[in-house]
């Protein structure tokens, strides 16, 4: 704990010399969060920058935040090294980011399950009293797709094909609690029809099941689209507010009548009480690099577009949505406990 700072009267009789090395004593064996100085921040950052990827390596998010991170590295003059920590639905950052101190060093992507776990069960941490926001960076193409060779040619074929074989169709998601999986469960509900689901932690993998025919149909972000563009995958639809230019034959699930669009914007974070000059430095170096030609190519490989948010809107953005979350899972049945009980 920061001790509190007493006029020169009221030291005990010690000298100036040694009330102030007992302070240093004591923020230096203090919570991690207590030591953080001005200096340290001035000088920001002296050393690498690790950034948590609750992802596995290899996927889309993976692939464009590797980018992403080499680019800002350079802007910072020290480089960003890119963890993964897959599991959980992408919430195994929320541990990390709570066990950090606030200096800078340790960062992290936040996707939306992180926003939408505490409402569906109890978790040890709030994801905006636990977090710094430093800047948002795009949002995310959902789609489901199909094996190239399957009979399904649309997703009111898929949807029939659940309601005449209840509890037997196997479809395959992100994680438990992900957006893709929420999306399907409420489609499926509609037509009072049960399926089996299937979670996956990366998406490479799960596309290559969807592929091989493991599974009858997928949902995820478009790591599928390399799988599509190669004939291997059909899409059936898209989450998004309108069809992608990258898809434009490709229905919306707005567009066939369901009323959803999901696109699960995402940004960057770092810990509690992170300093204003440390978030200064970081979101000047990670907006520069967001706009880099070389990682816009990038997101644009999975049909994904800049969506920029500086700290303060993405503070706001981040309230609007967890309380969006909440009304989304108590609309569906879906609550558990509320954050912090």
């Amino acid at each position: 704990m920061t001790p509190t700072r007493r006029s020169g009267a009221a030291h005990g009789g010690c000298s100036r010399r040694q009330w102030l090395a007992s302070l240093a004593a004591v923020a230096a064996f203090g919570p991690a969060r207590a030591v953080v100085q001005a200096q340290t921040a001035d000088a920001f950052p002296l050393r690498p920058v690790t950034l948590w990827v609750p992802w596995p390596a290899g996927g889309s998010t993976d692939g464009t935040l590797r980018v992403l991170a080499e680019l800002a590295g350079r802007q910072l003059g020290q480089k960003v090294l890119v963890e993964n920590r897959p599991g959980g639905s992408g919430t195994l950052v929320m541990p990390v980011l709570q066990q950090a101190a606030p200096d800078g060093y340790t960062i992290a992507q936040l996707p939306q399950p992180v926003l939408r776990a505490p409402w569906t069960r109890r978790v040890a941490w709030d994801p905006i009293r636990d977090t710094t926001p430093i800047l948002q960076l795009t949002g995310v193409t959902f789609g489901i797709v199909v094996p190239a060779s399957s009979p399904i040619q649309t997703l009111d074929d898929l949807l029939q094909l659940i309601a005449r074989q209840p509890g037997e169709v196997t479809i395959a998601t992100n994680g438990i609690g992900t957006t893709p999986h929420l999306v399907m469960d409420e489609l499926a509900a509609r037509r009072q029809a049960r399926y089996i689901h299937v979670p996956y932690k990366g998406t490479a993998e799960q596309m290559v099941a969807v592929a091989a025919g493991q599974v009858v149909a997928g949902i995820n972000s478009t790591g599928f689209a390399p799988f599509v563009d190669q004939g291997r995958l059909r899409l059936l639809c898209t989450f998004g507010e309108q069809r992608t230019r990258r898809w434009p034959e490709v229905p919306t699930l707005r567009e066939l009548g369901h009323g959803i669009v999901a696109t699960s914007p995402y940004g960057l974070v770092g810990p509690r009480g992170l300093p204003p000059r440390v978030v200064q430095v970081l979101h000047q170096a990670f907006r520069s690099a967001l706009t880099d030609p070389a990682h816009v190519a990038e997101l644009a490989r999975y049909d994904q577009e800049v969506d920029y948010l500086g700290p303060g809107d993405y503070a706001l953005a981040l309230r609007s949505a967890f309380e969006a979350e909440r009304r989304a899972v108590e609309r569906m049945g879906l609550a558990r406990a509320a954050p912090g009980e």
